[in-house]
């Protein structure tokens, strides 16, 4: 198992990277869980997001299973209720992919975030073949929050 931290070098080597996160899906509240962050002050880890979640991207990353790419401010504008301060990072260009366990299950997501123009679909499919490697960590946390 990898640490996070260290998936989190490899989506900089990868694709780059300003702000990057890690949520664990807790789907009996319907909340994502920070675990990791690249921003702790901004983001800091233990942090839930749900009624500020659009129901737009949970129908897709968390229902469908399907990355989201926004590849502008317009589009983080539009999801995300805490734009404000992602813009204020730098980050106008974002790429969420929901990482799944072995039976097809959301564990989680993660958030890729960067400068507008950073991010294509090629970027969307080298995060898609990295977040497998978040899988051990958020089955912990899953695991933990239904005890």
């Amino acid at each position: 198992m990898i640490a996070l931290s260290e998936l989190e070098e490899r989506v900089r080597e990868t694709t780059g990277v300003r702000l990057f996160t890690v949520l664990a899906w807790i789907p009996q509240r319907r909340a994502l869980r920070r675990v990791h962050s690249s921003h702790p002050q901004e983001y800091p880890v233990g942090g839930e997001k749900t009624v500020e979640v659009a129901a737009a991207w949970l129908n897709r990353c968390i229902e469908a299973k399907e990355p989201y790419f926004g590849p502008d401010a317009a589009a983080v504008r539009e999801i995300f209720a805490d734009h404000e301060l992602i813009e204020s990072l730098g980050c106008s260009s974002i790429v969420n992919v929901p990482v799944l366990d072995e039976d097809g299950e959301v564990l989680g997501v993660l958030n890729v975030l960067d400068a507008e123009g950073s991010y294509d679909e090629d970027s969307v499919a080298a995060v898609q073949r990295l977040a497998p490697l978040a899988a051990p960590a958020l089955r912990e946390v899953v695991e933990g929050s239904r005890a």
